[in-house]
């Protein structure tokens, strides 16, 4: 509770520091007792703040089809093509900015060096979401502010390696010692560190397919460096029950009213014959008691003549839905399975011995993570079929499992989807031939804003700013 209370007061004071008033007269509204600027920790903070939002988004999670639509079809039949990626630019990432480039960090907040390593750790994580999303973006020139309204955009490629070399500066700059208003992890400097060299990790092996010597090389360095080594490293966004603060699948869901979401046919199809428990979390049962996943992409006229009735679906469980409810963003559960599939390929020693124990390792923890730490059910699911180890299906293993483990985390499992082929999800048939998405499409306003440069990024694609390019580690 006093963590809870803690992080409370260090959401609204940066709140209150980062919004500012109209003032009309300085020496008037001026307070002497409250901070007019945010310090560096609170623009940390409040970069922090977003974190939750680049695993909650709906659309991922209906293009890697953890859930299906139920009343509104347009992302999954792919009907919305260009995502705005300004408030990246202008919030979380300005901030940590800020703090990059600033003359004025406050050893009182903690060591200098580390508040600019965390700092790196998190530009680099934004980064590496966006990119994933958009492909090439501006970098080098961004972030520049009034000096630079129309900032270049840099490959994918060389964003990923300038990223891999910001992750190297960060796990070089960390020092001993906490710093100040930290509300993931209380200030502990170290698994921010485990947390920078596990990003570095996950992002090496995006390469398996373009540049299998580049991933191999940025794998084994991370690894070697020290990752994420249990659950109580995650990097997790624990929300409050404060009404500011709540969890945004129950502001949908259970504020809204809005039931937009069930959990779809294909995850429920895989799940419920090897009696997953974590099914349990992840669903509600109908109202006959049963796990009946949603069709994934229903027509306007399936919905309209009824096809869907709410009592007869499972809807997303309500443990992922409570105002407190978690989300889970860097997962050791991820990098075990990163690493099980790093032996199958040959990226580390091992091979399938290691592979497997990667592997059977990831799924334990993975439904300790969602189940509150409870493993009842494993060890009869590693009984059933087509889940044990096997030598010759192991990628596909690894990746379907992977999938399961993150639900809710629509973007990661998207990028996982398009790197691996698996799994074997099906477009709607009858949508003009839409195939899932590859990419989203930049803005409209860079068209007018950035017109250079975005015609350059989007000739890149081949011609066409839509939801089909390929972005550079996504090899055809």
């Amino acid at each position: 509770m006093q963590i809870h209370m803690k992080r409370i007061y260090i959401i609204i004071l940066v709140l209150t520091v980062v919004s500012g008033c109209n003032n009309f007269d300085d020496d008037i509204n001026k307070n002497p007792n409250k901070p007019s600027t945010a310090s560096n920790t609170q623009l940390l903070a409040e970069a922090m703040r977003h974190l939750p939002e680049t695993a909650s988004g709906a659309s991922a999670n209906l293009y890697v089809q953890h859930w299906s639509e139920a009343e509104y079809i347009t992302l999954s039949r792919y009907d919305n093509v260009f995502y705005n990626f300004y408030d990246w630019y202008t919030e979380p990432l300005a901030n940590i900015e800020a703090v990059i480039t600033s003359t004025t960090l406050n050893a009182n907040e903690g060591p200098i060096p580390n508040q600019l390593a965390v700092a790196k750790v998190m530009k680099a994580y934004f980064f590496w979401y966006i990119t994933d999303r958009w492909g090439d973006l501006p970098y080098t020139e961004a972030l520049k502010g009034r000096d630079n309204f129309t900032p270049a955009y840099d490959t994918q490629e060389a964003i990923y390696n300038s990223l891999f070399a910001l992750l190297d500066e960060a796990d070089a700059q960390f020092v001993d010692g906490d710093i100040s208003n930290d509300i993931v992890y209380d200030g502990d400097v170290n698994q921010w560190k485990k947390l920078g060299n596990t990003i570095h990790m996950l992002m090496a092996l995006r390469l398996s397919k373009i540049a299998a010597d580049k991933g191999k090389a940025e794998f084994n360095k991370a690894l070697d460096r020290g990752i994420l080594e249990s659950n109580d490293d995650n990097l997790v966004y624990r929300h409050l029950s404060d009404a500011n603060n709540w969890n945004a699948w129950y502001d949908v869901f259970d504020q809204q009213n809005r039931y937009w979401y069930a959990v779809s046919e294909a995850l429920v199809n895989y799940m419920q014959p090897v009696g997953d428990p974590r099914l349990p979390t992840f669903a509600n049962t109908n109202d006959n008691g049963d796990y009946v996943g949603l069709k994934y992409g229903l027509t306007g006229e399936e919905v309209n003549t009824g096809v869907y009735e709410k009592g007869n679906i499972s809807m997303l469980g309500d443990a992922m839905r409570q105002p407190t409810t978690a989300v889970y963003i860097v997962t050791f559960a991820e990098a075990l399975f990163a690493q099980a599939e790093a032996a199958k390929l040959g990226w580390i020693g091992g091979g399938d011995g290691a592979a497997e124990q990667f592997y059977n390792d990831a799924i334990l923890n993975s439904v300790k993570q969602w189940n509150n730490d409870d493993d009842t059910g494993v060890s009869d699911m590693m009984t059933q079929s087509g889940i044990p180890y096997d030598p010759a299906d192991a990628i596909k293993q690894i990746s379907y499992q992977r999938w399961v483990h993150l639900f809710m985390n629509g973007y990661e499992a998207w990028a996982e989807w398009r790197r691996t082929g698996f799994p074997e999800l099906v477009a709607p048939t009858d949508n003009n031939g839409r195939e899932i998405p590859r990419r989203e499409g930049y803005p409209t306003q860079e068209q007018q804003n950035n017109t250079q440069h975005y015609n350059e990024a989007v000739q890149r694609l081949g011609g066409n700013n839509d939801l089909n390019g390929h972005v550079w580690w996504d090899k055809k």
